[in-house]
């Protein structure tokens, strides 16, 4: 679905609100298929993103584990080094 919302869950540092609430703009965005609604569809949009916002921080603080938490420089460099293997470099010309 939204291969640009990322894992929050079980992370070190943890994960802030405004992450939850940019990964819940995403998840609107993509549904709705608006990147920026109409003034028409604004309040609905809005309220649909606090709505996930809310429903993701109930979610968050509920689960539990008894990983490790998750280090996000850590993740970030494998998946950099996976695309770097799924999209070699180009040679330039």
């Amino acid at each position: 679905m939204c291969r640009n919302i990322r894992t929050l869950f079980n992370c070190d540092p943890p994960t802030t609100e405004e992450e939850i609430r940019q990964a819940a703009l995403q998840f609107v965005r993509k549904i709705s298929g608006f990147g920026k609604p109409s003034i028409a569809n604004q309040a609905a949009f809005q309220l649909a993103v606090e709505e996930i916002t809310a429903a993701s921080v109930k979610l968050l603080s509920a689960l539990v584990t008894a990983a490790p938490p998750r280090n996000r420089d850590t993740a970030a460099a494998r998946a950099r080094a996976l695309a770097s293997r799924r999209f070699p470099a180009r040679p330039q010309k």
